[in-house]
């Protein structure tokens, strides 16, 4: 009597949600283990030490050009974000106008810019001297860089913008507006500071795929001097027949992404604290 009546207790317990969650996450362990230990057992050290990570090549990639190509792709993103970002508040703006053809070509433009790949805007770019006998765009070949990635990154830029500016409460706008401020002032003042606080995380994001986007470059066929990590790696690699070159610049992206990807983390972090 007393164990059929404590049966049905034990069934409940042994069903348990939380008992179910730690089975699953025992299980997940295991076959965690296991790929760890197939890897050990079944993988060449000796063959990948050599294709990815041979020391002299280590030592020769660590050079004055890597720093180049470093400084190179900081510029390239810092620039191409910079000029996004004007671009993309403006194209925010449009997007949240009231006349009607403002929000068809900011529509048009965040459509086609989403939708294309970057490495064909890219592509349009480096031919624009074909295209256009004696276009040249201010300090060459950054200036190209920083349009070309610029233009794509403010598509993106725009919507996240947008969805800061509505974020905002319209009573902050009516009350700018019943205190005899004009709109113009309202939303460089009140609204424009407010959203970008919201969508910081976000822009910060964006610069972390700008920084890897940065790696389409090299089809603008630059010189040594404007390499950037991508292609520095790609071409030493192709050198020295061995991937420890593109190893090395791929650390180099992580040098730059990771410090910002820890401020975003606090950032999301200290937005959630003041809710």
């Amino acid at each position: 009597m007393t164990a059929a009546t404590l049966d049905p207790v034990a069934e409940r317990r042994r069903r348990s949600p939380r008992r179910r969650a730690i089975r699953r996450r025992r299980i997940q362990y295991a076959v965690l283990g296991l790929f760890v230990l197939a890897i050990i057992l079944f993988a060449d050290g000796g063959q990948i030490q050599r294709v990815f990570f041979r020391p002299d090549l280590v030592m020769r990639t660590l050079s004055v050009e890597l720093l180049i190509a470093l400084k190179n792709t900081i510029v390239y993103t810092i620039g191409a974000f910079v000029f996004g970002l004007v671009v993309g508040t403006i194209l925010a703006l449009m997007r949240l106008s009231q006349v009607a053809p403002y929000r068809w070509l900011s529509s048009i433009y965040i459509e086609f810019f989403r939708g294309v790949p970057a490495i064909i805007v890219f592509m349009a770019f480096g031919l624009l001297p074909l295209a256009i006998p004696g276009a040249i765009i201010p300090f060459d070949p950054y200036g190209t860089v920083w349009v070309a990635l610029g233009l794509v990154a403010a598509a993106y830029m725009a919507e996240t913008i947008r969805a800061g500016i509505q974020a905002v409460p319209k009573g902050q706008t009516e009350a700018a507006r019943s205190l005899g401020m004009p709109q113009g002032m309202a939303i460089q003042k009140i609204i424009l500071p407010q959203a970008f606080r919201i969508v910081t995380p976000p822009l910060t994001n964006e610069l972390i795929l700008l920084v890897k986007d940065s790696s389409l470059v090299y089809v603008l066929g630059l010189s040594a001097s404007g390499y950037e990590l991508t292609k520095y790696g790609r071409e030493l690699a192709s050198t020295t027949s061995n991937l420890t070159p593109l190893v090395v610049a791929g650390l180099c992206y992580l040098v730059i992404t990771l410090p910002l990807t820890f401020v975003v983390k606090r950032m999301e972090a200290n937005a959630r604290k003041a809710r």
